[in-house]
Parts: C-alpha cells; sequence; structure tokens
C-alpha cells in the first residue's frame, strides 16, 4: 500500500514538472514572438523613411545632415536583442522628429501630397509598433512571472531560464510628459 502512495506522489511531481517546463517554454515562446513582432514594424517603419526623406530632399537641400543621421540609423542593421532595438528605435525617433522639424520651416513640404500620405502612414507605423512593444512587455512580464513564482522557480532554475529584458526607453526626457504653455 506504502508503495503506491510513494508511487503516486512520484507520478504528481513529474506531471506538475511536465505541466511546469512546458508551460516556461510556452511562455518564452510567446517572448520570442512578441519581439518578432516589433521587428516586423521597425522595418516596416525603416522601409518608409527612405521615401519620406527623398520628398523633404526635394524642399529641404541645405537640411542634409538631418537626412543623412535618418538613413544611418536605418542602415545600421536589424536589432539583435531588446536593447539593441530599443536603442535602435530610439535613434530613430529622435532623427524623425529631427524631420518633422524641418517640415515645419517648409509649408509647401507641409501641403505636399505625398509627404502628407507619408506622414500619415508612418503615424499608423508608430502607433502599431506601440501596440507591438506593449505587446512584447506583456509577454515577458507573464514569462518573467513565472520564472520567480514558488515552486516553478525552482524548475526554471534547474533548467536554467533567464528573464527577459523590458522594451524600455533610455532617454529620460522621452519618459516626461510635455510641458504645454499657453
Amino acid at each position: 500500500m506504502a508503495i503506491w502512495i510513494i508511487l503516486g506522489i512520484i507520478v504528481l511531481i513529474g506531471l506538475w514538472a511536465m505541466g511546469t517546463y512546458n508551460g516556461l517554454i510556452k511562455a518564452r515562446n510567446m517572448v520570442y514572438e512578441a519581439f518578432s513582432g516589433i521587428e516586423v514594424f521597425l522595418k516596416k517603419r525603416f522601409d518608409l523613411i527612405p521615401n519620406l526623406v527623398e520628398v523633404v530632399k526635394g524642399y529641404a537641400k541645405h537640411e542634409s545632415e538631418t537626412l543623412e543621421k535618418v538613413m544611418q540609423y536605418r542602415a545600421e542593421g536589424g536589432p539583435k536583442n531588446v536593447e539593441e532595438a530599443a536603442l535602435a528605435d530610439q535613434k530613430v525617433s529622435q532623427a524623425l522628429v529631427s524631420l518633422r522639424a524641418i517640415a515645419e520651416a517648409y509649408p509647401d513640404l507641409k501641403a505636399d501630397t505625398q509627404y502628407q500620405q507619408l506622414m500619415h502612414d508612418l503615424g499608423d507605423m508608430e502607433d502599431e509598433l506601440a501596440s507591438a512593444r506593449r505587446y512584447y512587455n506583456g509577454a515577458a512580464r507573464a514569462y518573467n512571472d513565472k520564472l520567480m513564482v514558488f515552486p516553478s522557480n525552482i524548475l526554471a532554475g534547474m533548467f536554467n531560464f533567464k528573464e527577459e529584458k523590458y522594451y524600455e526607453i533610455e532617454d529620460a526626457a522621452q519618459r516626461q510628459a510635455p510641458q504645454v504653455k499657453f
């Protein structure tokens, strides 16, 4: 009788370990999927940039330094991990702010339908990218929670599961709400 109880406990522990391990694998795969979504939207945004730069070049020939920066950040290549993706994303975002500032100085450019369409597309892309960032951070949080809660943290430690980083903005100025004065 005692042997059956011990055998039953071993089977239950084995089933728990298998279920927990599979849950950790699924959560980690969700993080990878979410990061690949960010990469897709970053690539789409990068693909829009040359068209936007060409339109702006036609109006602002002497603003080549800003335009070259935008293209340089685009050409740096794809991110290898979350930190690199966030840094590249931040650089491109800052360069695009400069590009928008150039457009403010050229009313004809702002009125150009091709420029307006590209800016609309870029705005849509930024919204999709923000959504992908939120999805990634949610997946990373769910995965990290599984790694940290008892008793799955024991199994996670045994199989060397590592915590995933969040997609964060490094520039403290971008974290603050802008001040609006009238």
